[in-house]
Formats: structure tokens, C-alpha cells, sequence
């Protein structure tokens, strides 16, 4: 993927069809199906953030090409004007209001398109399994950790990755976890031997190197037992 910074609001960065489909995406599902665009879009954006430092809070101002080999993306960086009624874009030459539009739920919706036809009921109404990034300086605190915690009372998706000299662990509670109580509790435990991170999954898996893919500290406790 091409990046190219255009100014402190405003980014610009190129993919062919081939970099997609490397990311696990079929080309006419970019275009017809909502999900699964949006999810290489904060893909690409978090990869964008990591190499240009182009961090993304509140609303964004999308354009969107269709090349022959690719796409071109062009975001900028808004702000809700104080009646709430128009977006403002930032120009070297001041600002530009846009009206919102009420139908307008997503941006991208606008862009790509929606498949929420193609969705069922209960994949509309799941909400984002809770999931936490942390680091860790050295592996002996990973082992410290994995024998330490009781992952017995919860299902857990847990991946270690080893990126730029430390290890990062990914956990992610499953939806049918519903009890706040334990998945706060494996969270301490966890802040106890590793930092809060800021780096994303994408990047993990993109340049990161898979340690354990799943069950990070069951498979830890048998390599290392105490």
C-alpha cells in the first residue's frame, strides 16, 4: 500500500486489488458487502496510522476512486460544526462546510455500499466481543503470567505475537461471556505483569510475528511448566 501525506488533516494512500486480496478480501465484496469493507478500510487505517502517525478521532471526509488496478483513498480529518448540522473540512486556505445528510449513518455505507440484505438478524444485532493489547518487555513475564492466571472460568481467544523486541499478547472474550466480574478479573491480573497497548491487531498480524496463534497460556504452561 502507497502512502502519501498530504497535510496535518488530510492523507492519501493508493491499494491495488492484488493487496486486498492478499488481506483475505474478495474484490466484488469491497463494493456489495458493508462489513467486510469496512473492516479493510480500519484495516488500511491502522496501518496508515502506524507508518504516518495519522490518528483518527471523530468524524472523517472520504473519497474514494476507482483505478484500473486499484483504489484511491482520500481522508480527511473533520469536525461537526456547532449546530451539528455540517461538517467541516480544513483547506490550506481556511475551511470548507459540507452538509449532513440524515440518511448519511456511514460513510462509507455511502462509498462501498451496504449489505446489511445479506446480513441475518442475529449478526445485526451482536455487539464487538470486549478484547484487550498488552505488551510485555521480556517472555519470562509471559510465563509468570500463564501460570499465574485462572483462564478456566472463561473462553478466551488468546494470541501472543512478538513485533519490534517485545510480545504482545491479544485477548479476546467470547460474546457468550457475560460476566463483567470474570473478565475484569483476567484483565487485572493480566496489567499486573504487561502495559496497555496502542498497537493494533492488524499490525500484529501484519508485521508481527505469530508466537501462539490460540490458547496462549495453556500452550505456554505445557512448554514451561514450573
Amino acid at each position: 500500500m502507497e502512502i502519501e501525506r498530504i497535510n496535518e488533516n488530510t492523507i492519501k494512500f493508493y491499494i491495488s486489488y492484488g493487496d486486498i486480496e492478499d488481506r483475505g478480501f474478495e474484490r466484488e465484496e469491497i463494493w456489495y458487502n458493508r462489513e467486510r469493507s469496512e473492516q479493510l478500510f480500519w484495516q488500511m487505517m491502522d496501518e496508515v496510522n502506524y507508518k504516518e502517525d495519522f490518528n483518527v478521532e471523530g468524524p472523517l471526509w472520504i473519497q474514494v476512486q476507482a483505478m484500473e488496478k486499484g483504489l484511491e483513498i482520500m481522508v480527511t480529518k473533520a469536525q461537526i460544526s456547532k449546530s451539528g448540522e455540517k461538517l467541516e473540512l480544513p483547506t490550506d486556505e481556511g475551511s470548507i462546510d459540507v452538509s449532513i445528510d440524515d440518511k448519511m449513518e456511514s460513510i462509507l455505507e455511502e462509498k462501498f455500499g451496504s449489505n446489511d440484505k445479506n446480513k441475518t438478524d442475529e449478526e445485526n444485532s451482536r455487539e464487538d466481543n470486549l478484547w484487550i493489547i498488552v505488551s510485555f518487555d521480556d517472555f519470562e513475564y509471559v510465563i509468570q503470567l500463564s501460570h499465574y492466571i485462572d483462564d478456566s472460568q472463561t473462553s478466551v481467544r488468546s494470541s501472543l505475537y512478538h513485533h519490534k523486541d517485545k510480545y504482545y499478547l491479544y485477548v479476546e472474550f467470547f460474546e457468550d461471556m457475560d460476566d463483567d466480574y470474570v473478565q475484569e478479573n483476567i484483565i487485572s491480573q493480566v496489567l499486573e505483569f504487561a502495559d496497555d497497548s496502542d498497537v493494533t491487531l492488524h499490525v500484529l498480524e501484519e508485521y508481527g510475528k505469530v508466537v501462539f496463534a490460540n490458547d496462549t497460556f495453556a500452550q505456554v504452561r505445557t512448554y514451561f511448566p514450573v
